[in-house]
């Protein structure tokens, strides 16, 4: 099976050792993404539901970059450093998906990258 990396400019560039995206057949794995402005690389201010748009649109640019959009989406991951944030994420969703939605884990974690409160992965089936 061939091995493609996703790469594109409307999303932050990768902060370390890893691609946005690795696309393997049909299926694309989307690495994390926090709410970090592509153009600055800073975290965009705002509250909590501005930084989840923030995450989802980050997530959206690279599925688009993959061919894809959003709604490929059969997995996604949502780390939280605080989990009283949690309805916030379900009623951000709902701005960006529509049913049926996708299989998906809200993990609370100690710490995230750039002290962002909120990271998001993905899968995408094209």
């Amino acid at each position: 099976m061939s091995r493609q990396i996703i790469k594109t400019d409307k999303a932050p560039q990768a902060i370390g050792t890893y691609s946005q995206a690795v696309k393997c057949g049909k299926t694309v794995y989307l690495s994390g993404q926090i709410p970090l402005v592509p153009e600055t690389m800073e975290l965009i201010e705002g509250d909590m539901a501005t930084q989840i748009r923030r995450v989802l649109d980050n997530l959206n640019a690279v599925a688009e970059a993959a061919g894809g959009r959003l709604t490929d989406i059969a997995k996604l991951n949502v780390f939280l450093t605080d989990l009283t944030h949690f309805p916030t994420v379900n009623t951000v969703m709902a701005e960006y998906f529509a049913e049926p939605y996708p299989a998906r884990a809200a993990i609370g974690v100690a710490a995230l990258p750039k002290g962002a409160q909120v990271e998001m992965d993905a899968v995408m089936e094209l």
